[in-house]
């Protein structure tokens, strides 16, 4: 179903996609917007348990193209550095293909917020969990299941 990588020469380990994954910070989300057109939306995000995870607001163009059609495709750039004098750029990437649902019950939208401000806030547990606690019912947790994921690159 899905196409296999046309530069196998690049392709990297599922493991390496898995560190790439934790070493990112963000990435973008691809979804079926309207009138068909894609759409392309960054996100901060977390890799945790095999899956993507991502906070947003509760409305809005990425959460209405994921209700009309849960297919989408993530991707992460984990370095781009041009090597002028090879011709070529030094990267590494991620590419995930899955579906994308809404995460319903309060407890995994807690654990994985908690991982979310793990990841990007460590250094503050307390005004974190505080955070957390003040927006928790503004805010709109969503998961892909991922069911492809190629790596790939040239990153030094």
């Amino acid at each position: 179903m899905f196409r296999e990588m046309r530069r196998n020469d690049k392709a990297k380990t599922s493991e390496d996609a898995v560190k790439i994954l934790a070493e990112c910070t963000n990435g973008v989300l691809s979804v079926i917007g309207d009138g068909g057109y894609p759409y392309g939306v960054p996100v901060s995000y977390v890799y945790d348990d095999g899956k993507i995870y991502f906070h947003c607001a509760g409305e809005g163009h990425k959460l209405d193209a994921i209700k009309a059609e849960p297919k989408v495709s993530f991707t992460v750039v984990g370095a781009d550095n041009v090597a002028a004098e090879k011709f070529t750029t030094m990267y590494k990437s991620v590419i995930i293909f899955g579906k994308a649902s809404i995460v319903e019950t309060d407890e995994e939208k807690l654990a994985v917020l908690n991982v979310i401000r793990e990841k990007y806030s460590a250094d503050f547990p307390v005004e974190g969990a505080a955070y957390i606690e003040k927006f928790f019912a503004k805010t709109t947790v969503v998961r892909i299941e991922v069911e492809h994921m190629t790596a790939k690159g040239l990153a030094k």
